[in-house]
């Protein structure tokens, strides 16, 4: 799909696009063909907050039926707040096209009808309609039960937002905030992401660990996860991995981001639902000779933006230093963790450090690939194939990584800088070959070791 977290760790050049105040908001439209007011569409934790194992087959579509009967109360109060603050809804005048889908054809037909108003560009058109049938299969190979019913209620939202971005392109700040209201896009993204995830096949290694993690956030202290990048499900299924036990984790934790989460458009909606500090990564740095320096200027904003937050303690930064999501190995087919960047990892280590806030680094992995794979090799242009797949994730952490303890017997900066770097690195493959062996070779929990205890949050 399309949550392209590119948590690119661009050199850490932590940065993002040049992009000033973000658009106000919409109010979101009820998906009753009966109602045409505006209401305010929050999808609350008590709706969709259900265990995985029983919400993977027709969650969003009770969520949304129970949505639709509770905010048909509240229409008049969101209009009454919209007018009295002067304001327009953004969305008056939005195609009701998909909301009033209830069903296949509708969806794509709604597709034909859009693109033929000019109100969809052909190729986003032509994107919009492979990431239905591909999202279609993904779902109904879960086997669950009214999986039909939730690809037409998930894909009538996604589409509806993915139009809206191209009426009303939202834009996104250098640091961007998860969106939770008046529409609620971190909950959007949960609910399209969860069918997705064969949670009888998924493990967490060291859950413990992150309920430290949370214990430590509220003391003011900093976290910097240093992990590898594989898919861009991958904040999601972070947070619903550690939704049951810690969804404190999955609500703070602040994503640095490849620029091209908030210039795909059917990526940009889920990547409203999180927070993001946007970068240009290495691997694009170069893709326009003449925007290089305009990408240089707004990675040492981006930079200063998370400087500043961690000077005010109790921050949460995941970030990949590889600068990309992996690649499986051209020869073996093998999926592994991409290698670091010393210097990503060295940036973030001294931003830390020089915080004035207590600060820790953890090294964590991710095994999630299947769900969204990434094409075979780093492509240029915007609109990468959409590949879906309903399979077994997995998320592991291992103990804090201190670099004096590390670096000890170094001689100089830089080989301290490649050690820690290593060290990082190599906590991170080991944890993924535990979480391979547990998902692809079913081991499942006799995959655990001394150092990585597997196990199953949710049950």
């Amino acid at each position: 799909m399309t949550l392209t977290f590119s948590s690119s760790a661009a050199t850490v050049a932590v940065a993002a696009a040049t992009v000033t105040s973000s658009a106000r908001v919409p109010v979101y439209p009820l998906a009753s063909s009966t109602l045409r007011g505006l209401v305010s569409f929050r999808l609350t934790a008590k709706k969709l907050f259900l265990p995985p194992l029983r919400s993977r087959g027709g969650v969003s579509v009770r969520a949304m039926s129970e949505l639709v009967q509770d905010k048909e109360s509240s229409v008049a109060a969101s209009i009454a707040f919209n007018e009295a603050a002067g304001e327009t809804p953004s969305e008056l005048n939005h195609s009701r096209t998909f909301l009033d889908a209830r069903s296949e054809q509708d969806l794509l037909s709604g597709i034909k009808k859009e693109a033929e108003a000019g109100r969809l560009p052909a190729n986003v058109a032509a994107g919009m309609e492979e990431l239905y049938w591909n999202y279609k299969n993904a779902v109904l190979s879960s086997g669950a039960s009214r999986a039909d019913e939730t690809v037409v209620s998930n894909m009538s939202v996604a589409f509806d937002r993915m139009l809206l971005g191209v009426e009303d392109p939202y834009t996104f700040n250098p640091y961007h905030k998860a969106v939770r209201e008046p529409f609620d896009y971190y909950m959007f993204v949960h609910t399209y992401i969860r069918p997705l995830i064969d949670f009888k096949n998924s493990y967490v290694g060291n859950a413990s660990i992150f309920s430290e993690l949370e214990d430590k956030i509220r003391q003011g202290h900093n976290i910097v996860l240093i992990s590898n990048h594989q898919s861009e499900a991958d904040p999601a299924v972070i947070s619903l991995l550690l939704e049951a036990q810690s969804p404190f984790i999955g609500e703070n934790i602040k994503c640095v981001a490849g620029d091209r989460v908030i210039t795909d458009p059917l990526c940009k909606p889920f990547s409203m639902g999180r927070n993001l500090i946007c970068v240009y990564s290495k691997k694009h740095m170069n893709d326009d000779p003449e925007l290089v320096d305009m990408k240089r200027k707004a990675n040492t904003r981006s930079l200063k933006e998370m400087a500043t937050m961690l000077r005010s303690g109790g921050q949460l930064i995941w970030i990949a230093p590889s600068g990309g999501r992996d690649r499986p190995n051209p020869s073996t087919g093998e999926w592994f963790p991409a290698p670091f960047d010393a210097s990503s990892v060295d940036n973030m280590r001294r931003l830390v450090e020089h915080s004035g806030a207590p600060g820790h680094i953890y090294p964590m992995s991710l095994l999630c690939y299947d769900i969204m794979p990434p094409p075979p090799q780093v492509e240029k242009e915007i609109g990468e194939k959409r590949l879906v797949g309903f399979h077994g994730t997995g998320l592991s952490i291992a103990p804090e990584i201190n670099f004096s303890d590390v670096t000890a017997d170094c001689e100089s900066p830089n080989e301290a800088k490649e050690a820690y770097s290593q060290a990082l690195y190599k906590s991170v493959n080991e944890q993924y070959e535990i979480l391979n062996s547990a998902i692809k070779h079913r081991r499942g929990v006799e995959a655990s070791t001394s150092r990585v205890s597997l196990s199953q949050p949710w049950n």
